[in-house]
């Protein structure tokens, strides 16, 4: 006789399921040790970054990912596992979990996925090595802004010199004798 899954765990592995290919990112951790009050803190650490930070049974997990089509993240589903799903930045979300990890010893980062990539916990932590999004933004405005600024320097150079050369034009015609027109207006130095 073959049993029939209970309606709420077929739900669980739905929402895992959605969650999965909802998400920009899902990083996997191990909580073992920590508290309520722990896991209220690291929750609130990664609001900003746009995740949700949520426990389920490993096995509802390894039937979700599997049904999403991410086999790779059954290996990383052993032991008591966390879920961090990502909705925002990633590298936001890495770097919270990063800095809860060095005050928490208990705690872990197991690995994840990014844009369908299964990532070990050292990408994680490479993720988390990222520049913030302002500061890459920044330097993509300032590499894009140095070519025109040259330019503009080279156009006013340009302007600058041709002044100089007319002026030393005229002032080695004057020296050779030839005179200005009487209604010329003097050229500042």
């Amino acid at each position: 006789m073959e049993r029939t899954p209970r309606p709420a765990k077929v739900a669980t592995v739905d929402e895992i399921r959605v969650k999965l290919t909802a998400s920009n990112a899902a990083l996997l951790t191990e909580y073992r040790g920590l508290s309520v009050k722990n896991l209220a803190d690291l929750r609130a650490a990664l609001r900003p970054s746009g995740a949700q930070y949520k426990v389920y049974k490993n096995t509802l997990a390894r039937r979700a990912a599997t049904a999403a089509g991410q086999d790779g993240l059954v290996e990383l589903l052993e032991g008591p596992t966390a879920i961090t799903f990502v909705t925002g930045d990633p590298v936001e979300a890495a770097r919270a979990l990063r800095e809860f990890a060095k005050v928490s010893p208990a705690f872990s980062v197991k690995g994840g996925l990014l844009g369908g990539r299964v990532l070990s916990a050292r990408d994680v932590n490479a993720l988390a090595d990222i520049e913030p999004r302002e500061v890459l933004l920044a330097k993509v405005a300032g590499a894009l802004q140095a070519p025109m600024v040259k330019a503009a320097g080279l156009f006013q150079a340009f302007t600058r010199n041709m002044a100089y050369g007319v002026k030393a034009l005229i002032d080695q015609r004057i020296a050779a004798g030839e005179a200005l027109p009487a209604d010329h207006e003097p050229v500042p130095a």
